[in-house]
């Protein structure tokens, strides 16, 4: 198989393996501090199991959100007038490693501290996660998007596994030792932290900064030529009216997406009374179902379109939501979760990959920023809805999650509006064509 005809022109194949390489380095960040560690650490240890305590981690968490909505299009913006998406990745993963690192000085009761180091922790992984996916449609040729981007996202479930796996042998050792969450929980921070500095490293050594600065924009100032870019993003949008539809999907379907991350951990413990051994076991196996369907389902993108391949997953996802709600033993759960893994990485990617297609050559950080957007709205959106319903109806997590399966259902019915062959005629500055393709 030539893997280089889907590479760009210019580019070499260590350099493909950089960018994914930061898949891997930050996908620990994820799993470990938003999925199955933290969460779970922050209600029943920080908050000592509160009736408050799930709404106030979806509200700490949309605290970060809600500054990633206002500056991600900036940054996108800025990045694009400087050529500095690499310069601002380093910022955004130092900052991310710091925080995460200092999440080992939260104890019981320590609400306050808790709720900014992961305000900020989460603000900087998304912002770094908006500015890697920038690179996408640099590197890769507009007919491989979906493959390359599955290779990301399926090295990124592999990257969360190491981070998991290396959690669950210091959990394990710990709690032979008679140590209990308080104790080994902040470690798992230190090595979370430790594997995401080291894992990125090949990204910031072979990925390389294509743009080209606009030092006209530049002189008038940076916060000013954001706006100005802004600015023109806005006016030309009736252009890419598709891509605006799919953005409005994806605000929709994430969220549902976004609670089921969030709240995993937090549901098997409260609704079926998983430890956080079991958490984590459960997890280290739906990364390796995640990885899974993020690579195949890349090729099937490829092969039966943007939309079709989306619609898949999305329908899996209200499967999912249906066997979590009537789950009452863990087998069933263990089954959701699973499904929950194949439709995780594949919709992901093959999100990600649509949005680069119907993105414009010279406005790509830009529109990725816009992107980054609807996915942190979607993040405020789903786990906010998730924690008042559960705090509403004192610890009712099934209802919750009844609820979340909404979301995709709502993305399914937008999804089909958009028409893929007009929306890239409009990125590419061509007449539409006379029949639509997905």
């Amino acid at each position: 198989m030539n893997h280089g005809a889907n590479f760009a022109s210019d580019v070499r194949a260590r350099e493909i393996v950089g960018w994914a390489m930061y898949d891997f380095a930050n996908s620990g960040y994820t799993t470990v501090v938003i999925t199955a560690v933290f969460n779970a650490y922050f209600v029943a240890v920080v908050c000592d199991n509160a009736a408050w305590a799930t709404f106030a981690w979806t509200a700490a968490l949309a605290l970060s959100y809600a500054a990633i909505v206002v500056t991600a299009p900036l940054l996108g913006a800025w990045a694009d007038i400087h050529a500095a998406k690499k310069r601002l990745l380093a910022l955004t993963t130092a900052g991310c490693v710091l925080a995460t690192a200092a999440l080992a000085w939260v104890g019981p009761g320590d609400l306050a501290l808790a709720i900014v180091l992961v305000a900020v922790s989460n603000f900087f992984f998304g912002s770094g996660e908006n500015i890697v996916a920038a690179f996408l449609p640099e590197i890769a040729r507009a007919d491989a998007l979906g493959k390359v981007s599955g290779w990301g996202w399926s090295l990124g479930y592999l990257g969360g596994l190491v981070s998991l796996g290396a959690c669950l042998a210091y959990v394990t050792l710990a709690q032979s030792a008679g140590q209990g969450a308080a104790d080994f929980v902040p470690v798992t921070m230190l090595i979370t932290a430790a594997i995401f500095a080291l894992a990125s490293l090949p990204t910031f050594v072979w990925l390389r900064e294509r743009t080209t600065a606009h030092p006209g924009d530049a002189r008038r100032g940076a916060l000013a030529a954001a706006y100005a870019r802004l600015g023109g993003t806005v006016r030309q949008a009736a252009h890419f009216a598709d891509l605006r539809r799919f953005l409005v999907c994806i605000v929709f379907y994430q969220a549902g997406i976004q609670t089921v991350i969030t709240l995993a951990a937090i549901y098997a413990q409260q609704a079926l009374g998983f430890s956080t051994r079991d958490t984590l076991t459960l997890v280290l196996v739906v990364n390796v179902t995640a990885a899974a369907g993020a690579l195949c389902f890349g090729y099937v993108q490829d092969r039966l379109g943007h939309v079709p391949t989306i619609a898949i997953t999305l329908v899996g996802w209200i499967f999912m939501i249906l066997i979590a709600w009537v789950a009452s033993d863990r087998a069933s759960f263990w089954v959701a979760a699973n499904l929950a893994g194949i439709c995780l990485g594949s919709s992901q990617s093959a999100g990600r990959a649509l949005v680069g297609y119907l993105s414009p050559e010279d406005r790509r950080a830009e529109f990725f920023g816009l992107w980054g957007l609807a996915v942190k709205l979607s993040s405020i959106l789903g786990p906010i809805t998730y924690g008042t319903i559960s705090w509403a109806t004192s610890g009712d997590h099934r209802l919750a999650m009844l609820v979340t399966g909404l979301f995709f259902v709502a993305g399914l019915a937008i999804l089909f509006s958009v028409d893929v062959a007009r929306g890239r005629a409009a990125a590419l500055g061509r007449p539409a064509p006379a029949v639509a393709q997905s």
